[in-house]
Parts: C-alpha cells; sequence; structure tokens
C-alpha cells in the first residue's frame, strides 16, 4: 500500500505550513476520481484570532478541525446537509480567551460551540472539589476543578497528515496536558474518513508519560443541532439501563428518547445509559431526524467507553438548541463521586489506553429505518430497565 504523510505543524521543527492544500496533485495519490483535499488557515480577528484550522474534504463530507482547541471538530457538511449546533458562542475561541474558573468554575461554556469536543484527559464532569484519600479515609489533598477539564482548550503541538492510494485520508494530531507537580498525558487523535465516504472515524490514544501513576477521564461530547434535531426527532440505543441524572431529568423520564422543539426556559435534562455491545464490543446511538429522512449514528468502543449520557438541551435557538450524545469512560460527575465508584482510569507510567468512535450519516429513509432495526435488535439481548428516579450508584444528589 502506498502512503504519504504531510506534515502541517510541528513546533520542535519550529514548521507551519502556512496555507497549505493536500491533494491527488499534491501527492500524486489518485485513489478515486472524487475531488477531495486537505488544507490549512488560520483564522483571524475577534475571538477566534490565531486560531489554526485544517479542512478535511473527502470529496462528499467535510470536516472542520481545530488543533488551537484539542483537536476538536468545530463542524461538518455532507453535500447540503449540515452537521452543528448553533451556540451562542459563534466562533471558535482561542484558549487564552477561555477563563475556565469564571462562573464558579463553568467558564469553559465561554469556548464552546464544536460538533465534537473533548472533555477530559485528567477529569471532566460538573466542577467541585476533589478530594483524595488514603486507604483509611484520612484526605491526601483537595484540588478545586472546573467544568470538564483542560484538553478542549489545548493546543496541538504537531499535526499532520496520512493519505494512503486506498482512499483513506487521516489527520493527526499530538496534544499533551502536562503540569509541573501534576499530570503528564498525551492525547494523540486522528481523524479517518475514505473518499467519497458519508463517514468518519476518531482514534485516540492517551498515554502517561510521567514517572508516577495518572488518572484518566474521557468523555466525546457530540452536539447536534437542527436539522437533525427537531420536534418529535428521536433517540435510539440499546441499553441495560437508562437512569435521570437528577429529579429534572427524572421529571421527563417518559419521554427520555424524543425531543421538543425550541422551548424557551427549557431545563437541560440528562440521562445515564449502560449500552449493550455488539458482535464488535460497540455501543450504538442513532439521532432520527424528525422527518425520518436522516439520521446520525455513532458506534463507540464499549471496552473504554462504557458509558452513555444523554443531555437534552431543547431550549430556544438564540440560547442554543442542541442535544448531546455523549460515550464516555465514566460519567460527568465530580471525580471523587467517579472513583468512589470504580469509573476513573488509573495509568501506569508508559501505559496507554485507547478510545474509539465512528459516525456514519444516513440520508434515506431506507436507511434510516435499517439503523432503527439495528438497535431493536441489539435490545433483544437484554430487557432494557428504565428507572423513574436518580441512582445512587450513578449520581451523587
Amino acid at each position: 500500500m502506498t502512503s504519504k504523510r504531510i506534515t502541517l505543524i510541528d513546533v520542535a521543527s519550529g514548521y507551519y505550513a502556512e496555507d497549505a492544500v493536500i491533494d491527488a496533485a499534491s501527492t500524486r495519490l489518485d485513489p478515486a476520481s472524487h475531488v477531495w483535499r486537505v488544507w490549512l488557515t488560520q483564522m483571524h480577528g475577534g475571538p477566534s484570532d490565531g486560531i489554526d484550522l485544517v479542512q478535511l474534504s473527502n470529496g462528499r463530507l467535510q470536516l472542520s478541525l481545530l488543533p488551537t482547541r484539542g483537536m476538536g471538530i468545530w463542524k461538518a457538511q455532507l453535500g447540503t446537509l449540515p452537521l452543528k449546533w448553533d451556540s451562542p458562542v459563534l466562533y471558535p475561541v482561542h484558549p487564552s480567551l477561555v477563563d475556565q474558573s469564571r462562573r464558579g468554575g463553568i467558564g469553559w461554556l465561554d469556548g464552546f460551540n464544536e460538533l465534537i469536543c473533548r472533555c477530559g484527559l485528567s477529569w471532566h464532569g460538573a466542577p467541585g472539589t476533589d478530594t483524595i484519600r488514603d486507604e483509611v479515609g484520612n484526605v491526601i489533598s483537595e484540588q478545586f476543578l472546573p467544568l470538564h477539564g483542560r484538553i478542549a482548550n489545548l493546543p496541538a503541538h504537531e499535526v499532520y497528515v496520512e493519505v494512503q492510494n486506498k482512499g483513506s485520508i487521516n489527520v493527526v494530531g499530538v496534544v499533551d496536558e502536562t503540569s509541573v507537580f501534576g499530570e503528564r498525558l498525551r492525547l494523540t487523535s486522528k481523524v479517518s474518513t475514505e473518499v467519497g465516504s458519508s463517514e468518519f472515524s476518531i482514534q485516540d490514544t492517551v498515554s502517561n508519560l510521567g514517572g508516577t501513576p495518572a488518572e484518566v477521564e474521557m468523555l466525546y461530547h457530540c452536539n447536534f443541532g437542527t436539522p437533525l434535531l427537531g420536534e418529535e426527532s428521536t433517540f435510539y440505543t440499546a441499553a441495560h439501563r437508562v437512569t435521570p441524572r437528577d429529579s429534572r431529568a427524572a421529571e421527563g423520564i417518559d419521554t427520555w428518547d424524543t425531543f421538543l422543539g425550541p422551548t424557551p426556559g427549557y431545563a437541560e435534562q440528562v440521562y445515564f445509559v449502560a449500552p449493550i455491545s455488539d458482535a464488535l464490543n460497540r455501543g450504538m446511538a442513532v439521532l432520527m431526524s424528525p422527518d425520518g429522512q436522516t439520521a446520525l449514528t455513532l458506534r463507540f468502543d464499549t471496552s473504554t467507553l462504557p458509558w452513555l449520557t444523554l443531555w437534552k438541551n431543547t431550549q430556544a435557538t438564540a440560547d442554543g438548541y442542541c442535544c448531546g450524545l455523549e460515550p464516555s469512560s465514566s460519567f460527568p460527575n465530580n471525580r471523587s463521586f467517579e472513583r468512589e465508584q470504580g469509573r476513573v482510569v488509573r495509568l501506569q507510567p508508559g501505559e496507554s489506553i485507547d478510545f474509539r468512535l465512528q459516525f456514519e450519516i444516513a440520508t434515506s429513509q431506507e436507511q434510516v429505518q435499517s439503523l432503527a432495526e439495528e438497535v431493536s435488535l441489539l435490545q433483544q439481548q437484554a430487557q432494557r430497565r428504565t428507572e423513574s428516579t436518580p441512582a445512587a450508584d450513578l449520581s451523587p444528589t
């Protein structure tokens, strides 16, 4: 197999491929008749000033990647179908402008507008004090952790493209989350697609580069607004268990898998899911549009992402009408609680963990129906338990 690797950003060597364009002509690889290309630009002006933007087009699907924001995916488009949500934060925000301690530790939201952003690596979830205790319960240390961790506001120091003559296009970014007297974690993220495909995937490797064990939590905040989300949109997943996070979510447990249209004053509802795995050890989540003509399918490796959170945020359009499909290694609670429940990953020095997700966009009623049937068949493995109240092992309150 013939392949080429082209560097876009390499801080170590001082290399930056300004306005680089990678395509069939420049690589002399023409895996298909489709027009495909990858190009690097830098955004200028406003809160986006200085943000690196990598655009990947496979000839059918276009992805907008943000190396400056932890290799998040700002938005995507399949033909004329946009995949995005309309956040009150209109443009990507440079990390230097995000004060995560603001508003009692929820300043992370000041930069939140991506289609897909990572929460982690050392922690994610609600802000609060993380208390670490020894074997007999004595407090060793306490640390305030703001919302959703650091990784979405850290820039990649290396970015490159791999192209193969059989049609595979990969954008790889390397981001370090490090601190003196703290963690030394590395994220190596690979976003992949095939020429002419309606699918893309993410493979992330998190490595502990430090000399002592390190804790890891990862959550993928995958966010969708119109046109996929609308009144009577439906969420499909095969699950052992569905549980409301809190009393507010419990109010809507009978309609937990359907959505309202934009509703001014709506307060978010969150549901915790224990997914059923398929023969390939993958969980499955499907968001179907109101007319049943389009759907987004997310498959995720349950060996390292064993949990799924559904975030329903159907407030007014101007306030950020959205829902989130969120595979994770642990639930978005304070790290102290998740540690007590045994859901925080612990990496030894030199050890790594892989996280894998695959996204597929269906654009016909037949494809959508096939996905719904696949979920139904998977659900036959076990009876789903839908709980009406929060559970002590999933929610701290």
